[in-house]
């Protein structure tokens, strides 16, 4: 699929919709305003592809806006939510990923060969809370198993290709008052398989793409890797949160290590950012 757009800002909003989401942890008995709206702030250092040995630093500015209806929320934990299939144990939404692309002229590995665009993926979650928490002086905590299906595209904001799926169930436990009443503690282990199609847009190596350095190859479908991901956000003041997040990801089985692309079996991710809420309205609501 190739279609003209102009989804640059679109694209923007997605990622810090993403990072809000990750960092956004209300539970049941939060009160919070109906809608509120602001902007977004994010600095994430991360491989330029799974399993790479170079990484790239990118800076994302963008609005964001909530909005948690009685029949619909948006950008509350997730993208969207309809409160119809919305239970007091499972919730039905959907789930985004988004990653940054990569220049293959400096990239020691794919020198010679396309650049790797900017990538977003989107698909259907199915939210299963397995267990709550109550501790007396830290707050209170959940444990969720996420499972998630999504199409992957790329686009070099000219046009979107489709590059295949994703399955990735996500174990998560999230904690609020961790430190204090306004900190919040946020723990995730995602296993990840995917489609031929994608794993040939990371590993596949063309006949015309072969060099002294990198041999001819075919990839397949099958498992990618493990991301275990672990955050913290804090509130600087009643409008400005503070996010700090980590990740490793663990390439090892792979159903592609063998690729000359594949050099990592483990790789690092980190981020740091700002949600500031600019205005919001009066009415509030539970935060589920």
């Amino acid at each position: 699929m190739k279609v003209n757009v102009r989804y640059l800002l679109l694209v923007l909003m997605v990622l810090s919709l993403e990072a809000i989401a990750q960092e956004e942890i209300t539970l049941e008995d939060d009160m919070r305003p109906v809608w509120e709206a602001g902007t977004f702030l994010g600095v994430f250092n991360a491989p330029e592809y799974p399993a790479s040995n170079q990484s790239n630093t990118n800076v994302v500015p963008a609005p964001y806006f909530i909005y948690r209806g009685k029949t619909l929320r948006i950008g509350d934990g997730s993208i969207a939510r309809a409160v119809a299939v919305d239970k007091s144990w499972y919730e039905l939404d959907l789930s985004l990923a988004a990653s940054f692309g990569a220049n293959s002229e400096d990239n020691e590995a794919r020198a010679g060969m396309p650049d790797l665009d900017f990538n977003f993926e989107l698909g259907p979650q199915l939210r299963l809370r397995l267990s709550k928490f109550e501790f007396d002086d830290h707050g209170k905590g959940e444990l969720f198993l996420n499972l998630q299906t999504r199409a992957v595209f790329s686009t070099d904001f000219s046009g979107i290709d489709h590059r295949g799926y994703v399955f990735q169930p996500d174990l998560r436990y999230r904690q609020r008052g961790w430190l204090s009443e306004k900190t919040a503690l946020s723990i995730s282990l995602s296993p990840t398989w995917a489609s031929e199609k994608l794993h040939d847009y990371f590993y596949q190596v063309d006949q015309r793409f072969v060099t002294e350095q990198r041999n001819e190859f075919d990839a397949k479908a099958g498992y990618l890797g493990t991301r275990l991901l672990v955050s913290v956000s804090f509130n600087a003041t009643d409008d400005l949160r503070i996010f700090l997040g980590a990740s490793t990801s663990i390439h090892n089985g792979s159903a592609n290590e063998d690729s000359p692309l594949f050099i990592e079996n483990r790789t690092y991710s980190i981020g740091v950012g700002m949600v500031w809420r600019l205005w919001e309205s009066e009415e509030k609501v539970a935060g589920r």
